[in-house]
């Protein structure tokens, strides 16, 4: 073989220096670094990600089709499903919807007592984030931390309703059955312990500098692309969006709670990266905490009564349409219901939170390298179920 001569590297570098070929990355859909059978067609040019594309609808079951097939005491069992992370908070959105186009009354022990279950499950999500958004990150040690606290939780959640993730406790008109017998009390230490140990996981996460060095200044999102694509939740008020249906709307309990006597707030970051993510998360499981006191301290105050109303033995929804968002732990949740007046919906539109949330990321991703793409994809707190419903 002949030598190479500064002539022939002048010609394979070119005048401009190296020349590089762009790559096409598929992330998954079965992959390691995503949540579930997602798919990210990733175009990089050596590290650098120069084009992202989310592919969406490899668990897509069709559940807003099989909605119109069953009747109103049926679809419950499909709307729980679809961010699993969130079985009762979809629960309620289907009720109120429901309830909204009868134009029924819900017994006020029933609304105090689905606000409670509502947040216990907004802290249950958040801290199944908390745990494995680290662990994404190579950080085996905070899911212990987290799961260990999703126990406590769970222990009361599991008592109530008989399910550890898919609760069916919630029905049009309240509730399915009444509290247990000292299930308030249960529910006050569980918080008090998860409260009191929140410190430990905090430190594993906010002051570690390793997940630090991943997060902070990595997959900023600005407020103007969270209104361009119709970001919500967690995300969105880490970018300064000062935004919550359960102030803004006052659904359930949420004005008392959210009122000026009341221990509800919005938290909200400005940075808008990873690491704001993370930090507003760990601080609403904090927020749920409180309300959930709040609402073991008024339900022991109230008197005894009803927790549903009785219905008919088939139940119709007169004639019409109705919309109605719910602050879901990962956003906003919306139910567009059609009615012709038979015991099926004629239409139940789903607006889930997490198919917004995860299309920005074709605007978020570009101009980071491939490392940074693992901690901006888990940063964004999404559902596969609840992207393809």
């Amino acid at each position: 073989m002949g030598s190479v001569t500064p002539q022939d590297l002048d010609i394979a570098l070119g005048a401009g220096g190296l020349t590089t070929t762009e790559m096409v990355l598929n992330i998954g859909p079965q992959h390691p670094a995503t949540h579930g059978v997602l798919r990210l067609r990733i175009t990089a040019d050596g590290e650098r990600i120069v084009a992202a594309e989310p592919v969406v609808g490899y668990m897509h079951r069709g559940a807003e089709k099989l909605f119109e097939v069953r009747d109103y005491r049926q679809i419950m069992v499909l709307a729980n499903r679809h961010d699993w992370l969130s079985a009762f908070s979809n629960e309620i959105g289907v009720a109120l919807t429901v309830e909204a186009m009868l134009g029924m009354e819900v017994p006020e022990r029933a609304t105090w007592t689905r606000t409670l279950l509502a947040e216990l499950n907004r802290a249950l999500n958040h801290l199944m984030f908390l745990g494995s958004y680290p662990l994404e990150l190579g950080a085996i040690t905070p899911i212990f931390y987290a799961f260990r606290e999703r126990e406590e939780l769970q222990a009361v959640m599991e008592e109530i309703s008989g399910g550890r993730m898919h609760y069916m406790i919630a029905r049009v008109g309240g509730l399915r059955e009444d509290i247990p017998d000292g299930w308030l009390d249960r529910v006050d230490a569980a918080v008090a312990a998860v409260r009191g140990r929140l410190p430990e996981l905090e430190a594993l996460l906010v002051d570690n500098p390793i997940l630090r060095g991943r997060t902070v200044g990595v997959g900023v999102l600005s407020p103007e692309m969270v209104r361009e694509y119709g970001v919500s939740g967690p995300i969105a008020r880490a970018s300064g969006v000062d935004l919550d249906l359960r102030r803004d709307e006052r659904y359930l309990a949420y004005g008392e709670l959210f009122g000026p006597d009341g221990p509800g707030r919005v938290v909200t970051r400005t940075a808008g990266d990873c690491h704001a993510r993370l930090e507003v998360l760990l601080e609403q499981v904090r927020v749920s905490l409180d309300l959930a006191e709040r609402c073991t301290a008024v339900l022991r105050d109230l008197p005894d009564g009803p927790i549903n109303v009785k219905l008919p033995k088939v139940l119709k929804v007169p004639e019409g349409e109705h919309y109605l968002a719910t602050e879901n732990p990962l956003g906003f949740n919306g139910y567009y219901l059609v009615s012709r007046g038979d015991k099926v919906p004629y239409r139940l539109k789903l607006r889930s939170a997490s198919f917004n949330n995860v299309q920005v990321l074709s605007r978020m991703l570009p101009g980071h390298v491939v490392g940074d793409m693992v901690a901006i994809l888990g940063s964004m707190f999404f559902v596969v179920g609840d992207i393809d419903r």
